[in-house]
């Protein structure tokens, strides 16, 4: 029997991908039906379902789902969710389908990513998007709703994306067909929970930390990890390989930093990288108990939260991704409540005086004598040409990303904030 800890949702992995003669038949089947255009993100998500990422989830939320995890964190039968899984579909689209149809869904290049069973079609105004932004994306760096408003509309990629969502959303059960892009693009990378969980298993290990990496991977994350490796069996190096923001560097790009570190900075009998196809939803502490919450699908049972998880601008104070973990309902039937636990980690960065890496829990001086970690801060000097700090990342890792921006034709700009500036500490 596995000592890892069990899938969320006490129903073991719920993969809705189908192989072989079954995915053939539905193919067949689907070129018949009404077709809906996806999007990324939707995609994404619908990959994660068919792997079992997103166990218990076998379709996209009802009306009753979609309140009950915007407001309070569970899904209409109690189960815990952070962020709602939703399919939008314009109004012509969602009038032409009645109740209980099968439809196709389809990216935008036209391939059949699945076939869905619509058991429910709700309106979304603009009202009930904005009730959702506040609350999923709404965090302490905003005070009121009038504040976050003001600058959410335009800073915040997260909002951008509910708000140019489609008039209806469908809910429904799918069968996925496609894996997409990503078992040829990052092979060797790209893993199934089922996957992650036999490797673990081969390995020995039962306590799995999880580090999340969307930006390249410098001393701070370095640094996380080896904690992590200290006190768990092997640390989950997982990075996202779905879509970011204008300005973010490309997966690939990671994936051969993390590569670069991992064979010259850890022992790799305690390292595994994987790869997830999401996009970012840039939405903080609601994204980490994301992160959280799939993780355990993968058999990950502590995930490293640090100072500004899944963050963008000042719209979420820091910590808030870890003291979230302590807010959040519960539940006490088995399996309905999450077991992946945040290990929480202080604000980390380079002390000259300490000559090493440290933390504010650990190390007694001051502000100027620290080199202050951020991947914001790494991208923005690396777009402009900047100097990086000594001890800022691994030479061969730098050396990676200035041949990667030495190679753009036209360049983001990076904004900064306060958490990537120390502003705070």
């Amino acid at each position: 029997m596995s000592k890892l800890v069990a899938p969320h949702g006490g129903k073991g992995l719920t993969c809705c991908l189908l192989e072989g003669a079954a995915k053939e038949a539905e193919l067949a089947k689907a070129a018949g039906l009404k077709k809906v255009t996806i999007t990324p993100r939707e995609e994404g998500d619908l990959i994660m379902m068919g792997i079992g990422g997103f166990s218990p989830l076998t379709g996209f939320m009802t009306e009753a789902d979609w309140k009950g995890v915007c407001e309070n964190f569970l899904m209409a039968d109690g189960t815990f969710w952070p962020i709602p899984v939703t399919l939008s579909a314009d109004k012509a689209d969602a009038q032409a389908i009645k109740d209980g149809e099968e439809i196709a869904l389809v990216t935008a290049a036209g391939e059949i990513m699945a076939t869905m069973k619509v058991t429910e079609k709700f309106e979304m105004t603009e009202a009930k998007k904005r009730w959702e932004c506040e609350k999923v994306f709404m965090g302490e760096g905003t005070k009121t709703a009038e504040e976050f408003w003001k600058i959410a509309e335009e800073d915040h990629p997260g909002v951008q994306m509910v708000m140019g969502q489609k008039d209806f959303n469908l809910a429904g059960p799918v069968k996925v067909l496609s894996e997409g892009i990503y078992p040829e693009r990052y092979k060797g990378v790209y893993l199934s929970p089922a996957q992650a969980r036999a490797i673990f298993e081969e390995r020995g290990w039962s306590d799995v930390a999880a580090l999340q990496l969307r930006n390249p991977m410098h001393r701070s994350h370095e640094y996380l990890a080896k904690i992590a490796v200290e006190v768990c069996d092997g640390v989950f190096i997982h990075s996202l390989v779905g879509n970011l923001k204008p300005g973010d560097i490309p997966a690939r790009v990671r994936v051969r930093c993390i590569d670069t570190l991992v064979d010259k900075y850890f022992v790799k009998e305690n390292v595994l990288q994987g790869g997830y196809p999401l996009d970012m939803r840039y939405a903080g502490p609601r994204e980490g108990l994301l992160h959280a919450t799939f993780r355990q699908n993968y058999g990950v049972s502590r995930m490293i939260i640090g100072r500004d998880h899944a963050g963008v601008g000042d719209f979420y104070g820091m910590f808030e991704a870890q003291t979230i973990f302590d807010k959040i309902p519960y539940p006490t039937e088995d399996g309905k409540a999450l077991k992946c636990m945040p290990l929480k980690i202080d604000w980390t960065f380079y002390c000259l005086k300490c000559d090493g890496m440290a933390s504010l829990r650990t190390c007694p001086h001051g502000k100027e004598d620290r080199v202050i970690l951020s991947g914001t801060m790494l991208r923005k000097g690396l777009s402009e040409g900047a100097p990086i700090a000594d001890h800022f990342g691994r030479d061969e890792v730098l050396d990676i990303l200035r041949e990667y921006y030495a190679g753009l034709t036209e360049k983001v700009a990076i904004k900064t904030h306060a958490a990537a500036t120390g502003a705070g500490q």
